[in-house]
């Protein structure tokens, strides 16, 4: 829209103005599991690079986890919650088929009754892709601070290889323009390709998803991730050496390592977020905590280069900027608690 001078407004710049990560307490080693199924804990541990995982509590789901990462979030930013007009949930784990997350966190966030709510699921880049949608609305001028969550409780079939590395866990994102006081990390830009490749899929009426084995990789996780980064550098004409930080979708600890290494980055770029070594593949939540994970240690001026991945399949893309030094999240006072398997497998019945 025109101003009477004849000038057009500039739009505001979206920025990460607080962020905010819950995770059950409630952990398996993935020893624990392999020993279960008569396998070499040692083999497992070493081909997967992931030592354990973490495990949702009986009364941990999707929501409360949001909601426990949204209220983080918010309270970072240094805003009132009804500021917030906006909110996006992804998660492939939602905890009704017909009643909205979104809707659920608006009211008890306490957000902008007059609140833009969807629920997103595309694998695990929903998160990645509520960013996105948040952003784009912050540009546009649509809303002044909005929340994008990636929140699941993912789930995988007693001894199938995903039991290794399904996990639990949220990460959630108030986004607000540039200028705001508690902008942390400008989002310069995103990017997405996207293709249907059928390489894990979950029907409706079923409770596990089901995989397509080699299809995994090559070409799905390895092609889109490999597609999205090198698109993003060609549009923003960067080089891997200008970027600090790489954060990738995490479904295991070598997947990431190849491609990052396939694309000419250093395992130094990667190292900061690869979080999955510890709590497994979150989903829709992976790549955020990893960016969280960045976002607290990482220096004004480092630019961080996310790429999410969700089978079925795409990849999302966003190249952010510091604007200060990064933000401690508040420790998490409760004691980490290990689980036999046999416990595990009852709060997973």
């Amino acid at each position: 829209m025109k101003q009477r001078n004849g000038t057009i407004p500039s739009m505001p710049t979206p920025a990460i103005t607080g962020f905010g990560v819950y995770l059950p307490q409630f952990r398996i080693r993935t020893a624990e599991i392999a020993k279960h199924w008569g396998q070499d804990p040692s083999s497992i541990t070493s081909s997967l690079g992931v030592r354990e995982k973490t495990v949702a509590g009986s009364d941990e789901d999707s929501f409360t986890m949001a909601f426990e990462a949204g209220k983080q979030a918010i309270a970072m930013a240094g805003i009132r919650s009804s500021e917030v007009s906006a909110v996006f949930a992804g998660s492939e784990s939602h905890v009704y088929a017909v009643k909205p997350t979104s809707g659920m966190l608006a009211a008890a966030l306490e957000l902008d009754p007059f609140c833009y709510c969807a629920d997103l699921e595309f694998a695990c880049k929903a998160g990645t892709a509520a960013m996105q949608i948040i952003a784009s609305m912050v540009k546009s001028g649509e809303v002044s601070y909005g929340l994008a969550v990636g929140t699941d409780r993912a789930q995988a079939r007693p001894g199938d290889a995903l039991e290794y590395t399904a996990s639990a866990g949220a990460a959630a994102f108030v986004i607000g323009p540039e200028h705001a006081k508690g902008a942390l990390c400008r989002i310069e830009r995103t990017l997405s390709f996207t293709t249907d490749t059928p390489d894990f899929w979950r029907a409706s009426d079923e409770r596990y998803p089901r995989h397509a084995g080699r299809f995994t990789g090559e070409p799905g996780y390895f092609r889109h991730v490999r597609e999205v980064i090198q698109g993003m550098l060609e549009l923003t004409k960067l080089k891997p050496r200008d970027i600090t930080h790489l954060v990738l979708h995490m479904p295991n600890a070598k997947f990431p390592q190849k491609v990052a290494r396939d694309l000419g980055f250093t395992e130094e770029q990667l190292e900061l977020g690869l979080v999955v070594r510890e709590i497994g593949n979150t989903y829709s939540a992976c790549s955020l905590i990893g960016l969280a994970r960045v976002l607290e240690e990482a220096n004004r001026g480092d630019v961080i280069l996310l790429a999410s991945y969700g089978s079925g399949a795409g990849a999302d893309a966003l190249l952010c900027t510091m604007l200060k030094q990064g933000v401690r999240l508040p420790p998490d006072e409760r004691p980490v608690e290990y689980l036999s398997y046999s416990t595990y497998a009852t709060m997973n019945a």
